[in-house]
């Protein structure tokens, strides 16, 4: 059995408005990450200094790797719980 052109149009409006949903749905989720991520930054440089005045290279390593902890978490724990339709 064939498609009729109107059914065809909309199938590809229902795609193209799950598509347009996936990128909003990703566009918001970059958006609080990205504000969360501005707010905790001066709350771990402060801490990273406080304990690590006397070498500020060793605090910006230590800055870095307490910022990478924390975001491959939220990845992970982004990817677990907040599923995407496919």
């Amino acid at each position: 059995m064939t498609k009729t052109k109107a059914q065809k149009a909309k199938e590809k409006a229902k795609h193209l408005q799950k598509e347009v949903k996936k990128a909003l749905y990703t566009a918001l989720l970059t958006a609080f990450g990205f504000l969360i991520a501005l707010v905790w930054r001066d709350v771990i440089q402060s801490w990273v200094e406080k304990i690590s005045s006397t070498n500020p290279v060793q605090g910006q390593l230590v800055s870095a790797l307490i910022v990478t902890f924390i975001c491959v978490i939220g990845i992970l724990i982004v990817t677990k719980f907040l599923k995407v339709e496919e």
